[in-house]
């Protein structure tokens, strides 16, 4: 296997580094994100303590009784707001929902903005004070860390710094807090059944907060699956397909997946806490002009991300 591109990036050599530091950063993750479309980053904002008390909520919420759980699924939310069941969803082109279930986030719109008609509200765990506010919170720092990797490959892009700031400003960005929830019976699986199938994400960038096991890789160029590893408290960021379509494919979204454990640790749970920065849905995805040219033709029909991401949600099975 050839050399895989996922450096580890400062953010605090873009937050507050030199012209020659905040040159360096933008060129770095947009070399990282065209060849690999992964990187993992320090320095982004969440303290570790904020992290390990994230994790310890969201497993107090996963190991609420089912029937609580289930008080939290409302169908009509299409998976958007509160809780989703196992079995729910299928990774595009996949029969066999992945073996998950998961809690969703999203913006609290707090400066009056009429965007805020577009969202439903979210929903707050009774059971769980504290979980309510970790994860307001973790939300906030991630879409502040989310927002400054924006500016970089903006000016990595050869766009006004800012270009996404208003593009992100009250975004319909998603937290999600994930159980790969144990497997008891390796043998009654479908052969194809994962924790979660090959998939790209939807939206602008995913920002990851270290997972509690292995198992994240990513497909080489090669056609090769890479495990991603995160060092400590860093975050990986990897870009979705919102920000392909915009650049014509010139930043990569990369297929990546999670795999099922070995057979003797199946029965071990494993969280994931992912931070899906989503636009505003008005936002035109119409590929930049930068990015066109005779050896890479426009790629794909002009699109806003409202209509982008609904008509994900349906390939995906969250929304009917």
């Amino acid at each position: 296997m050839g050399t895989v591109n996922i450096p580890r990036l400062d953010l605090n050599n873009y937050t507050n580094g030199s012209d020659a530091d905040r040159k360096k950063f933008s060129d770095d993750i947009g070399r990282a994100f065209n060849e690999t479309g992964f990187i993992t980053v320090t320095n982004h904002g969440l303290s570790k303590s904020l992290m390990d008390e994230l994790y310890v909520q969201v497993k107090e919420l996963f190991v609420l009784p089912e029937a609580v759980k289930l008080k939290y699924e409302i169908p009509e939310l299409s998976g958007q707001r509160g809780y989703t069941s196992k079995g729910k969803e299928t990774a595009k082109g996949f029969k066999v929902p992945d073996l998950k279930e998961f809690w969703q986030i999203g913006q609290t719109v707090t400066d009056g903005d009429p965007v805020k008609d577009e969202y439903p509200e979210n929903l707050q765990v009774t059971e769980l004070p504290q979980f309510n506010k970790i994860t307001t919170d973790v939300y906030q720092k991630l879409e502040a860390a989310g927002k400054m990797l924006l500016k970089a490959i903006a000016v990595y892009l050869e766009l006004p710094e800012d270009y996404f700031d208003p593009k992100i400003h009250n975004g319909n960005s998603i937290l999600r807090c994930l159980h790969y929830f144990p497997i008891e019976n390796p043998d009654a699986l479908p052969a194809d059944a994962v924790r979660a199938g090959a998939h790209e994400d939807i939206n602008l960038i995913t920002l990851l907060i270290g997972a509690s096991a292995d198992g994240l890789e990513v497909l080489t160029r090669d056609g090769e699956w890479f495990p991603v590893t995160a060092q400590g408290e860093d975050v990986v960021v990897n870009v979705g397909d919102m920000l392909q379509r915009l650049t014509n494919n010139k930043l990569k979204s990369t297929t990546h997946r999670v795999v099922n454990p070995p057979r003797e640790l199946m029965k071990n749970s494993r969280y994931s806490v992912p931070f899906f920065l989503h636009p505003r849905s008005d936002m035109d995805l119409t590929c930049l002009p930068s990015c066109i040219d005779a050896a890479n033709p426009k790629h794909y029909e002009d699109t806003t991300a409202g209509e982008y991401l609904d008509e994900r949600l349906r390939e995906i099975g969250l929304k009917k």
